[in-house]
């Protein structure tokens, strides 16, 4: 019985745990791919020393330090959307799922028609050595205010969708 404990406690932790190293990209798209953590970091990377996260309430919560990350624009760049016509683009929306099932919305105009390039994929983080977060990659838009509104880690699918 005493190792059935540990056993458990060790089970629980990492059913719990959002590892994510490739993501697929599906949806209203000519053909699904699957990103990998490598993909990414093939792209021009972007450093940052650390990003505060807060909630709703922006009540701080927690930092993301030693953030590595690519654009999300540039990591979607070879994706084929099956829009007829550029004008149809304005009808499309991102939805980000992390392995946990949180989801996230973002439109086609915010992360590739916007001067801001503020919707990043991180490839490497380090999180608050308390919390219980893994992730290889993530998902965050650095402009929101409430930044733990839009920070999927485990990143594991991107679906491109339409209006109906």
């Amino acid at each position: 019985m005493k190792y059935l404990v540990p056993f458990l406690l060790f089970f629980c932790l990492s059913a719990n745990a959002q590892e994510s190293k490739q993501f697929i990209v599906d949806g209203q798209v000519k053909k699904t791919l699957t990103i990998s953590l490598d993909a990414i970091q093939q792209h021009k990377m972007i450093s940052l020393d650390s990003l505060t996260i807060y909630n709703h309430l922006m009540q701080r919560k927690s930092s993301v330090k030693n953030i590595k990350a690519a654009l999300l624009k540039d990591v979607l760049a070879g994706v084929e959307i099956t829009a007829g016509h550029p004008k149809e683009l304005s009808e499309y929306y991102l939805v980000c799922t992390a392995t946990d099932n949180y989801k996230v919305v973002l439109s086609w105009n915010e992360v590739f028609n916007s001067k801001n390039d503020s919707v990043l994929i991180l490839s490497s983080f380090d999180v608050d050595p308390t919390k219980k977060e893994n992730g290889n990659i993530a998902m965050i838009v650095t402009t929101d205010q409430a930044t733990g509104r839009r920070f999927v880690k485990g990143l594991s699918k991107i679906s491109i969708l339409r209006l109906n």
